[in-house]
């Protein structure tokens, strides 16, 4: 007998930014803590951060923080089909968490049929686990030049039979023309729309509150909540334009010198919620920056991940940022490659299948003694690594190097979690990190030179004491005492998460929702 599909709900927005993903969120926190079983659903995602599924499959970082939310482990069906720019060549179309091709804006809406389908398959398959599925749309729902080819809005909500609920972002101005607009171009299908929230309000809701009533008379629609601007929700953030400026400084109680930690900026960085764990700690300054001054003068510098690795090389290069890392190094500043950044710090790149570029070998940055070939195939899968592993054609192992001051890891912190995504291989003098990989035989990943090491590993800093052992090497050489941190990064985030919801739930009508969606 076919089991009925859930509930559901869909958050939409005026435009990109409005707040879609962490109201999900919310929303999933707070009908999971009320007894319902909920889960995110997101059918189309753009998004340079990703996360990886027990299953070895990719979504969008965003729906595994919903996912973890609703308290539960995140699946590919929650988010389908994951779009990641890659430059000119068009973006890399991820479906059920693997690899389908990279294509360019025209030829993937020509593709629109596979892709709906992909849609359609993983929100039944969901809805048959679940009560209730609290979905996100995708920038906006009026964007008349695309509404042919939707598989996002409200082509998803009339699938899911879904209520929809609008948000509007007030901090960028212009809220009610946008909510009037959107319903406006929407034509009959704002017909689905329930009900309006106004997001990030930080004025006199006094002065707000006549404009309130004229939109819900203008639309016949009811603004049922006002969200208030929240300066530092501490959860990570999905849009790479948010990488301004000095994060951290969140926690009190260390006085006197910070440790700097610079991620250099790349143009095409991803995955770069890798640093907010680093960003809780009492004596560190997270900087995102391609000022070279920036680089010299930190005490630990990152070269992030990348969604096109061969050019932001280029881009090292040709703003001479490659020679501001080389001198940070020589200087003795640690650095660390990510992913690409990993990549882009060894002897060479090949691309024999012009995977990322037409560019069939590109000289690295070199500190480390490694060379990248791309393959066509991605290699996404979780992780358990390992430190302290012969280190291979050297003859000495990573105990060996635990003696001299140029090693960065000690005993502390052997046993780590993470996550791989990557296209390519590294060969060379890999042996930092032996990993298992979920379903395979251990492999070996990393290499390490002097004060310079790289890996393959995202989400390696959201190891506690890991991360501790990496801050307390930087303030080794600053002549500072070592740090005991108490920091949970899990915890802490999932404080945000409650703390979130506890927002939600005192500033709009739950009882309006309850009602739209009939539970």
């Amino acid at each position: 007998m076919e089991l009925p599909l859930a509930k559901a709900l869909m958050i939409q927005g005026t435009g990109s930014g409005a707040g879609k993903s962490l109201l999900v969120a919310a929303l999933c926190r707070i009908f999971k803590d009320s007894g319902v079983n909920a889960a995110p659903f997101k059918a189309q995602n753009m998004a340079l951060n990703s996360y990886i599924t027990l299953e070895g499959g990719e979504i969008g970082r965003a729906q595994a923080l919903q996912a973890e939310a609703a308290r539960i482990e995140p699946t590919v069906d929650m988010n389908p089909i994951l779009l990641k720019a890659s430059g000119e060549s068009g973006s890399q179309v991820i479906i059920h968490g693997k690899v389908h091709s990279t294509m360019k804006a025209k030829k993937y809406y020509a593709f629109k049929k596979t892709a709906w389908s992909a849609v359609k398959e993983s929100f039944d398959r969901l809805s048959k686990k679940h009560e209730l599925i609290i979905m996100e749309g995708a920038g906006s729902p009026a964007e008349i030049n695309l509404m042919d080819v939707d598989i996002v809005n409200m082509s998803v909500a009339k699938h899911a039979k879904a209520p929809v609920i609008l948000v509007g972002d007030i901090d960028k101005g212009g809220v009610f023309a946008s909510l009037y607009g959107t319903v406006k171009l929407l034509g009959k299908d704002s017909r689905h729309i329930r009900g309006f929230i106004v997001n990030k309000f930080r004025g006199d809701m006094e002065i707000l509150r006549p404009g309130l009533e004229m939109i819900s008379e203008k639309t016949g629609i009811p603004v049922i909540g006002v969200l208030p601007y929240i300066k530092d929700i501490g959860l990570p953030e999905e849009d790479g334009l948010s990488l301004s400026g000095v994060k951290g400084l969140r926690s009190q109680g260390v006085k006197g010198k910070k440790i700097k930690i610079v991620v250099v900026k790349l143009q095409y960085i991803s995955n770069f919620t890798d640093f907010d764990p680093f960003a809780y700690e009492p004596d560190v300054e997270l900087v995102y920056s391609s000022n070279p001054a920036d680089i010299e003068n930190a005490d630990i510098v990152v070269i992030p991940g990348s969604k096109n690795t061969v050019k932001d090389l280029m881009f090292l290069k040709e703003c001479h940022l490659d020679a501001s890392i080389k001198r940070a190094y020589k200087k003795g500043i640690q650095i660390i490659g990510m992913c690409g950044g990993y990549q882009m710090l060894g002897k060479k790149i090949y691309d024999p299948f012009f995977v990322e570029s037409r560019c069939k070998e590109i000289d690295g940055i070199g500190l480390l003694n490694i060379k990248t070939t791309f393959d066509k195939e991605k290699i996404t899968c979780r992780v358990e690594a390992e430190l302290i592993q012969p280190m291979q054609d050297t003859g000495y192992t990573i105990q060996d190097k635990i003696k001299h001051e140029s090693c960065i890891m000690n005993h502390a912190s052997l046993h780590l979690k993470g996550y791989e995504i990557h296209m390519g291989t590294s060969t060379g003098d890999i042996g930092l990190f032996r990993l298992k990989r979920l379903s395979d035989s251990p492999i070996l990943d990393g290499s390490q030179n002097s004060n310079c090491w790289g890996t393959y590993l995202h989400g390696i800093f959201e190891n506690d004491s890991f991360r501790r052992e990496i801050i307390n090497h930087a303030r080794k050489k600053k002549n500072l005492s070592c740090i005991e941190s108490e920091i949970n990064y899990t915890a802490i985030k999932d404080r945000a998460i409650d703390n979130l919801a506890n927002v939600v739930k005192k500033n709009i009508d739950m009882d309006f929702i309850r009602r739209a969606i009939k539970l």
